[in-house]
C-alpha cells in the first residue's frame, strides 16, 4: 500500500537547510528482522493531544519481543515477537506506540476496553529511526539514517485500520542523530548536523523561510516545550531556547562541558528537568547531578542529587504539580521541587540497583502517566505501578521476561 507525501515549497533549499519536493509519494514497507536502531535516548515529548477509550497501557521491549499491559491491573494483555532491540515511543493519541525496527517505525496497537492489542504490519519507512515528537497535533518521526523528518497528523492513527495516514517528509541535508518538531503556527524546528557531529538547530516559518538558526551547540540531544511553547534543546556546554522568532543560548554552569542530552517538560510550567554530565570523560551511565532550565528567565542552574542516589536517562520524569520525579539507584523515587530547586521527599520503590555496562542494557526506568508512576525493576523482571501523590506502590507484576525499553499510551 502507499499514502501520499505532501512536501513543503523549496524556500528551505535556498536556504541550505532543507531540500523538498511537492507530491512525493512513500511506499509502506511490512516489518522485517533485523537489528535495532542504536540512537541514543529519546527526548520527552509533549502531552496527547487527545486519547482513546483505552485507559493507560504499558508498553514494555524485551529481548525479542514487546509485552503491553493494563495500566491499572498490570495484567499482560498482549505479548508480540519482534526484534533483538527495539525501542519504544507513545505515538501521542493515547492508543498507539512506535517501534523502531531496522525497517522504519512498526505501530503498536496497544487496544481499547473493547478490542485487544495488535503489533500491526504498518511501518513508517525509516533508515535508522530515532526520535518520536508529539506537539500540536502533529507527531514526527526522525531518521537518523538520513535525516528526513516523516510528520502527520497525531489522531490520524485513530481513524485508520489497514493503511498509514498521510504524511508530510522533510528531508534532511546531512544526516545525524537528530530530531525535529511542529509548532501550532506551522514552524519547524530541526537540528543540524553531519557524521562529523551535531551543531545546532534550524527553524523555518510555514512557508519554508527561514526565520533562525544557532550553530553554538554542540552535540545537540533532546527536544523539549514547555509552556508558552518555547522549544528547548541540550547541549554539550548548555542550552538552546527558541522563543517567539529567537533562539537563545543558555550557558551550563560548567565549562567546557555540561551536558544536557534529555529534556523532561510540561506544558504548564517555563520550567525543565534535564540530565546533566559535567565530567566528559567520567565512565558509566550514572550521572550525579540534574540541569533545572528556566524557559522564561533564559537560565540553567544545576542540583545535586541526594547523597548515594544517582541515575541514567531512562530515570527521570514530570508529574503532579509539574515537579520533577527521579528514580534512582538507591532504589526511591526522588520528588524534586522545580521552583525551589530542592529535593522535598523520597518514595522507595525497588531494591538498590548498579548501572549498565551498556546503555541499551535493561536498567530500570520510570514513566508517568496523570498521578502514576510505572517503574521497571530488571533484576526482579517486575514492574511497579505507584501513586505519586503519595508514594503507594497501588500495582506489582512480575513478567516472565526482562523488561527495557517503556512506552505509555496515555
Amino acid at each position: 500500500m502507499r499514502t501520499s507525501s505532501h512536501r513543503r515549497g523549496d524556500a528551505l533549499r535556498r536556504a541550505g537547510l532543507l531540500t523538498l519536493a511537492v507530491g512525493a509519494t512513500v511506499a509502506l514497507s511490512a516489518c522485517a528482522g533485523g537489528a535495532g536502531t542504536g540512537s541514543a535516548a529519546p527526548a520527552t515529548s509533549s502531552a496527547p493531544s487527545s486519547t482513546s477509550d483505552t485507559g493507560t497501557r504499558v508498553a514494555l521491549s524485551y529481548p525479542g519481543g514487546i509485552v503491553v499491559l493494563d495500566g491499572e491491573s498490570l495484567e499482560t494483555i498482549g505479548d508480540f515477537s519482534s526484534e533483538e532491540f527495539t525501542r519504544l515511543n507513545s505515538a501521542g493519541d493515547g492508543r498507539h506506540v512506535m517501534v523502531t525496527t531496522s525497517e522504519g517505525f512498526q505501530v503498536l496497537d496497544a487496544g481499547t476496553a473493547s478490542e485487544q492489542p495488535e503489533l500491526t504490519d504498518l511501518v513508517f519507512p525509516a533508515s535508522k529511526p530515532g526520535h518520536v515528537v508529539t506537539h500540536g497535533g502533529k507527531t514526527v518521526l526522525y531518521a537518523d539514517g538520513t535525516s528526513d523528518s516523516t510528520i502527520f497528523d497525531t489522531d490520524a492513527l485513530l481513524a485508520s485500520t489497514d493503511a498509514l495516514p498521510a504524511v508530510e517528509t522533510v528531508p534532511g541535508v546531512e544526516a545525524h542523530h537528530g530530531v525535529s518538531i511542529m509548532l501550532e503556527d506551522g514552524s519547524f524546528v530541526t537540528t543540524v548536523g553531519n557524521a562529523n557531529g551535531r551543531t545546532g538547530i534550524a527553524v523555518t516559518d510555514a512557508s519554508g523561510a527561514t526565520i533562525a538558526q544557532d550553530a553554538t551547540c554542540p552535540g545537540v540531544h533532546g527536544e523539549g516545550t514547555a509552556k508558552d511553547e518555547v522549544v528547548v534543546f541540550g547541549c554539550e556546554n548548555g542550552a538552546l531556547i527558541y522563543d517567539d522568532g529567537e533562539i537563545t543560548k543558555v550557558d551550563a554552569p560548567d565549562q567546557p562541558y555540561g551536558r544536557t542530552g534529555n529534556l523532561f517538560v510540561s506544558e504548564t510550567s517555563p520550567l525543565v528537568l534535564g540530565d546533566y554530565k559535567d565530567d566528559r570523560d567520567a565512565e558509566g551511565y550514572l550521572l550525579q547531578r540534574v540541569s533545572l532550565i528556566d524557559t522564561a528567565a533564559k537560565t540553567q542552574s544545576v542540583v545535586d542529587m541526594p547523597a548515594g542516589a544517582e541515575y541514567t536517562f531512562r530515570d527521570l520524569a514530570r508529574g503532579p504539580e509539574d515537579r520533577g520525579y527521579i528514580l534512582a539507584s538507591d532504589g526511591a523515587i526522588h520528588v524534586l521541587d522545580l521552583e525551589k530547586g530542592a529535593f522535598t521527599e523520597a518514595f522507595p520503590v525497588i531494591d538498590a540497583w548498579e548501572g549498565p555496562a551498556e546503555w541499551q542494557d535493561a536498567h530500570p526506568a520510570i514513566k508517568v502517566s496523570g498521578d502514576i508512576a510505572y517503574v521497571t525493576e530488571p533484576a526482579k523482571n517486575a514492574v511497579h505501578a505507584v501513586d505519586l501523590t503519595t508514594g503507594e506502590i497501588t500495582a506489582t507484576a512480575t513478567l516472565d521476561v526482562t523488561p527495557n525499553e517503556m512506552a505509555l499510551t496515555r
